[in-house]
């Protein structure tokens, strides 16, 4: 297992102060954060490093911990000892006990956070747990957890949706946020056999003339090509009804047009909406009147 250095992660000082480590997590959430970095996967893992180790040392019991390791940890590579280091005695309520606590999901406990296995091995058996005290007997398992995938419509995504499930004889409405993603989990708490937790894991099937990345959309629009010369007016599909693009003299085929705020909502501030981006696609005539092509004729001639 790799040893993680949180204090780098954070670009802190091991002597930092509570304050300097906020600073130093509040900088890097934000920038990192997964609605800055939309189908960003590297952005997305950097900031579960940054959430991880805000969460041990923030803590003053956990950081205490940890710096313990940390110790432990430079003696071991100092010395050169063969084998490795012995995570057995720190995947404990208490270094060198011998006796491994059984812990429930710290996913679920922290709020889904997707946390390493560096993590859950040292401060696994720490939850309720005081520093220094004997490692607490083996605990109830946990309730399983029920996944259950559905598939939702763009248009859904868009303005939320609801979804009736079955449990027995009672019927659950369960409500999808605007901004729903594929990959995005609503948790129906307790409705699970045996009273654990349901997560309907969300599919979003893809739409024919939207295509999504992130919290914008992407379209095309086809206008003929006086339209393109002379300017004009197209109308362009939203999820929220036409709207009409002014066109302006000279647009060029494949020309990309920014509708601000007309993408989907952000998942968690539906309130604030992505952009809309409209390719314009040229349509040339197969046939022209003897008017138009006399007209074509003369500008050609002018250049």
């Amino acid at each position: 297992m790799e040893y993680k250095d949180y204090y780098k992660i954070l670009g802190v000082e091991r002597k930092a102060s509570q304050d300097e480590i906020k600073k130093a997590y509040r900088k890097l959430a934000m920038k990192f954060h997964p609605d800055r970095n939309p189908d960003d996967t590297q952005a997305e893992e950097h900031f579960k490093e940054i959430n991880e180790a805000y969460q041990v040392l923030s803590d003053p019991k956990k950081r205490a911990r940890y710096d313990q390791l940390g110790a432990s940890y430079s003696q071991w590579q100092q010395r050169g000892a063969p084998g490795d280091f012995n995570w057995g005695d720190w995947a404990t309520g208490q270094p060198g006990s011998g006796g491994r606590v059984v812990y429930e999901d710290l996913n679920d406990i922290f709020g889904g956070g997707g946390f390493s296995d560096f993590f859950q091995a040292i401060f696994g058996g720490l939850g309720g747990m005081g520093m220094g005290t004997a490692p607490r007997q083996r605990q109830r398992a946990p309730q399983r957890r029920y996944e259950q995938p559905i598939t939702i419509s763009l248009e859904e995504a868009y303005h939320g949706a609801t979804r009736l499930l079955q449990n027995g004889k009672r019927r659950i409405q369960v409500k999808i946020p605007p901004g729903a993603r594929t990959g995005t989990k609503v948790r129906v708490k307790g409705e699970a056999p045996g009273g654990g937790d349901l997560y309907l894991k969300v599919t979003v099937a893809d739409h024919p003339h939207f295509k999504r990345k992130g919290s914008n959309l992407h379209t095309t629009t086809t206008i003929d090509v006086f339209t393109a010369i002379l300017g004009g007016e197209a109308n362009v599909r939203t999820l929220d009804g036409k709207v009409v693009l002014t066109i302006p003299p000279g647009t060029q085929p494949e020309q990309v047009f920014r509708l601000a705020g007309r993408g989907m909502p952000k998942l968690r501030n539906p309130q604030e909406k992505g952009d809309l981006y409209v390719r314009v696609k040229v349509k040339i005539p197969k046939k022209l009147t003897a008017e138009q092509r006399t007209l074509l004729e003369k500008a050609s001639r002018k250049k």
